[in-house]
């Protein structure tokens, strides 16, 4: 397993003389797009959860039906809050509005269409408490087969980490395999442990972490935002956190949005991650030629999908 995911950071290993971090209150934001049917299971999941006080859900566009179906549940429900009427403002700006309306002292950004796993928001915020400002812990990303998903835990990604893993070059070369960005294969940690990036699809961070890093950055509409707040975390000197049994299922692809769209998306948010990142005059102008292969790449893909018969 790579460097930084070899040692493992257990969630109760705060010194004992250490008073027991009072328990916080948790609020779970949930930015909503036409996500379909999987929207009602995901929220059911949230608000049988114990350790859940509150949830934000920030509609940036749904179906007449659920629009109806959220105004109802804030009815019947008095942990649901619903922020709509602001359009579709990208998901980046969307999860910082619910952010900033939630009450929690933890904050738990989970996908419309994640569906939690018994005790797993009370295993992210345990494992938090006691860590340096800023953190941010994220669960382990399951497909409904129970199979780890692909970017639950990946490694620092950069445009030569991301070049080697989609060729396919750092997993058939032996002395390239510290580039390969997926991890979901490695060996299973026996607790939270360190790696350079987790899923945007179930994470916990303290107030504070979040703030502290100014949350979002609201200039990614859709996509890479994850990976981007993962980075300025470790940049900020804090951990991020990968839990392999804080467990979510989470189905991908079930918003009623063209695949081609949202893989410009995902191009242009790594096309501008890169350009952020670079450091120095040579990296950034390489950044910036980058950035049109990065988005036609990622166009390319769905093309490819349907001629190949797969599904994404």
């Amino acid at each position: 397993m790579k460097g930084v995911a070899a040692s493992i950071v257990a969630a109760n290993d705060a010194p004992a003389a250490e008073v027991p971090e009072a328990r916080r209150s948790v609020s779970i934001v949930m930015v909503v797009y036409m996500t379909g049917a999987a929207l009602g299971e995901s929220i059911a999941c949230a608000l049988q959860d114990p350790a859940v006080d509150e949830l934000v859900v920030v509609d940036n566009g749904s179906s007449a039906d659920d629009q109806l179906y959220l105004r109802d549940l804030v009815e019947r429900e008095r942990r649901v809050v619903l922020l709509t009427g602001h359009g579709n403002v990208g998901f980046a700006k969307g999860a910082n509005l619910g952010a900033r309306a939630a009450k929690g002292g933890a904050l738990v950004f989970l996908n419309p269409d994640a569906f939690l796993q018994d005790g797993c928001i009370a295993e992210l915020t345990r494992a938090i408490q006691h860590r340096p400002v800023p953190s941010i812990v994220g669960g382990r990303v399951l497909n409904t087969d129970r199979t780890e998903q692909r970017g639950a835990r990946r490694g620092d990604i950069t445009p030569i980490t991301a070049l080697m893993s989609v060729s396919g070059l750092a997993r058939r070369v032996p002395a390239w395999r510290r580039f390969e960005v997926h991890w979901e294969d490695d060996v299973l940690p026996l607790g939270p442990t360190e790696a350079p990036t987790i899923s945007g699809a179930c994470f916990c961070m303290r107030r504070e972490d979040f703030e502290s890093v100014g949350g979002f950055d609201e200039k990614y509409f859709l996509h890479v935002e994850d990976v981007d707040l993962c980075w300025r975390v470790r940049q900020a000197g804090g951990l991020v956190l990968f839990h392999p049994t804080a467990e979510v299922i989470h189905l991908g692809h079930t918003s009623h949005v063209s695949p081609l769209r949202v893989e410009f998306h995902k191009g242009v948010g790594l096309a501008r991650y890169f350009r952020k990142r670079a450091d120095g005059l040579g990296q950034r102008v390489l950044a910036w030629l980058l950035s049109p292969v990065v988005v036609a790449a990622a166009v390319v893909r769905p093309v490819m999908w349907r001629l190949t018969g797969r599904a994404g």
